[in-house]
């Protein structure tokens, strides 16, 4: 399992994350929601190793990710960022061999090993079709599956998505979720994905984490989480929790 211990983060000299404090385990899914500036991407960023930390600690299955350099971390932790500026003229072999870059030799070389691990990540998302096809002739939702694809390839315990349904449309948002879900079983993943939509975080995380103000405001499962009164608080407006059916349900008053 991941465990944060008391992680806190400045970014020009301001609080962004303060004694931040949980455990993500295998197999699970972890959503993390909250209104815009509540620090969900910042927290992402830190335990992947991309901003320091002002104070606090990472430990995965209790070795110390803190002090790892940013290759060996990569070895641990996959990303799948919020917004990519992805290389449109890579075809998506080469997009996805990326995900190897950590293991490379000196001369930067991929190996067979390498190549299979590739293939398989690109059957894994169901995009080994694509996988001689330019990046900028993809669709939205088949980019989002060859970005999942390159974080599989990392070959991680650990995998990081920021916002990752943005841009798709309501089949594409299911469809790639249904698909982490599926991985995250499958291959007993560590998976964190930071949500705006309140509804798929219910739908899809076994547990929710609730941050404002860079604190995390509730954390349990989502009948723990999604509450009418802090939710209302949180995101300054009046909303409705619907806990009739086994996934709650969440609308505006």
């Amino acid at each position: 399992m991941l465990e944060i211990k008391d992680l806190s983060v400045d970014l020009n000299a301001e609080p962004v994350l303060r004694n931040i404090s949980f455990t993500a385990k295998t197999g699970k899914i972890l959503g993390i929601i909250g209104p815009n500036g509540a620090g969900k991407t910042t927290l992402l960023r830190a335990i992947s190793g991309l901003i320091p930390i002002r104070i606090g600690n990472l430990e995965l299955d209790s070795e110390n990710l803190v002090d790892k350099s940013i290759i060996e971390r990569a070895k641990l932790i996959a990303s799948v960022p919020q917004s990519s500026s992805l290389p449109m003229a890579f075809n998506v072999w080469d997009m996805v061999m990326l995900g190897r870059t950590p293991y490379l030799n000196w001369l930067e070389q991929t190996s067979s090993q390498d190549d299979e691990i590739i293939q398989f990540s690109l059957q894994q998302t169901q995009s080994l079709d694509l996988a001689m096809r330019k990046v900028g002739e993809l669709s939205a939702g088949e980019q989002q599956r060859v970005l999942l694809a390159r974080a599989l390839a990392q070959s991680t315990p650990v995998l990081l998505m920021d916002e990752p349904t943005t841009h798709l449309d309501l089949r594409y948002q299911i469809e790639l979720l249904d698909l982490v879900q599926q991985l995250t079983r499958q291959k007993n993943l560590i998976t964190i994905i930071v949500l705006h939509d309140l509804n798929l975080a219910s739908r899809y995380a076994d547990e929710m984490m609730l941050l404002e103000h860079g604190q995390i405001v509730a954390f349990g499962n989502p009948q723990k989480v999604l509450r009418d009164a802090v939710l209302s608080r949180v995101y300054q407006i009046p909303i409705h929790v619907d806990k009739k059916t086994r996934i709650p349900h969440v609308f505006p008053k």
